[in-house]
């Protein structure tokens, strides 16, 4: 959770439960913008009750147009990479909702502080266990955008993942800095989460996915996984793609 001392009366969110439920209906106090972004991203503060935390609201309206994503859909995207997130049981993604803000409908996303000790450019390369579930993540939505910078190591050791607008297309468009264990057999804890994410993808998460995806895109979703418990290994670059995102960090 987001530790951020906003006031001394509120306090933040305890657990994901009340994240989630303060991102839906707490009021947002837009702050700033991280320049730095391709798409308008705003940091502020959102309050409800007793609870306030940091969040990040991408505005729809903000939203660049792209050649290879439909108009419109990147906020929704990032809902949808929550949901699959939430589904593995491995928490990639912060708490994330789409609601109405001072610009119009967006995505809110919990803001989560990184351990500033960490030299990411150091990090990405290990042989970590958080890393290598988070590859596997990627593969299952099609991540094309995985920098350096959008991986969050967190002080206790858990690894966020964050910035996921261009996922779910039905085109391979892998394009990680996490290839270190491209062509090795999945762990048994991987096969187990795509196991029973299949299944989900079959029932009720498909059906939550279909509120922001295409059919077809959720189907290919359901194809991905397949194929990655079909093959047991991870995903090796196509080279119908580059590989690596641009730039990195």
């Amino acid at each position: 959770m987001s530790e951020q001392p906003v006031e001394p009366d509120l306090r933040p969110p305890s657990d994901d439960a009340e994240a989630l439920r303060l991102l839906r209906e707490g009021e947002i106090d837009v702050e700033g913008r991280l320049l730095d972004a391709s798409n308008v991203t705003l940091i502020g503060t959102i309050r409800s009750g007793a609870l306030a935390a940091e969040c990040v609201y991408k505005p729809v309206a903000g939203e660049r147009p792209l050649w290879d994503f439909p108009d419109g859909t990147l906020a929704g995207r990032e809902v949808a990479a929550y949901l699959v997130s939430e589904a593995t049981g491995w928490r990639v993604v912060p708490p994330t909702v789409l609601r109405e803000g001072p610009f119009g409908p967006g995505m809110v996303q919990l803001w989560v502080d990184g351990d500033e000790r960490v030299d990411l450019g150091v990090f990405v390369r290990r042989d970590d266990p958080a890393l290598r579930r988070m590859a596997v993540y990627d593969a299952v939505v099609n991540n094309a955008d995985r920098k350096g910078g959008h991986i969050i190591p967190m002080p206790g050791g858990h690894v966020h993942g964050v910035d996921h607008g261009i996922c779910f297309s039905v085109d391979p468009k892998l394009r990680t800095l996490l290839w270190r264990w491209a062509g090795k057999p999945l762990t048994v804890e991987a096969l187990e989460v795509l196991e029973r994410l299949g299944d989900e993808l079959r029932g009720d998460l498909g059906e939550q996915l279909h509120e922001h995806l295409t059919r077809r895109e959720v189907a290919c979703t359901r194809q991905r996984v397949a194929e990655l418990l079909r093959s047991g290994r991870h995903p090796e670059p196509s080279g119908e793609w580059p590989a690596l995102p641009w730039p990195p960090f």
